[in-house]
């Protein structure tokens, strides 16, 4: 999953900075990931991981690094 997140990232996320150099915890938005961007990475994992976000997933914090991406996912997905 991991993986599959970063390359989401890497790709949808607009970073100046290589996702591969973030650790889980770093801040997405202070590496430079704009809240546009945001809403591009959120649909690429809904149609990667076959998930819906519902309406109270929808905040800056679900995708505020790959640690809180991680943690909604096992929340929709159940694992």
């Amino acid at each position: 999953m991991d993986e599959t997140i970063r390359n989401i990232l890497a790709e949808h996320a607009n970073l100046p900075v290589d996702v591969t150099k973030l650790s889980d915890k770093d801040d997405l938005y202070r590496a430079g990931m704009t809240s546009h961007a945001s809403v591009n990475v959120m649909l690429a994992i809904e149609d990667e991981f076959d998930v819906e976000f519902p309406e109270e997933m929808l905040r800056k914090s679900t995708f505020e690094s790959l640690a809180a991406i991680k943690v909604a996912l096992g929340e929709l997905t159940g694992s």
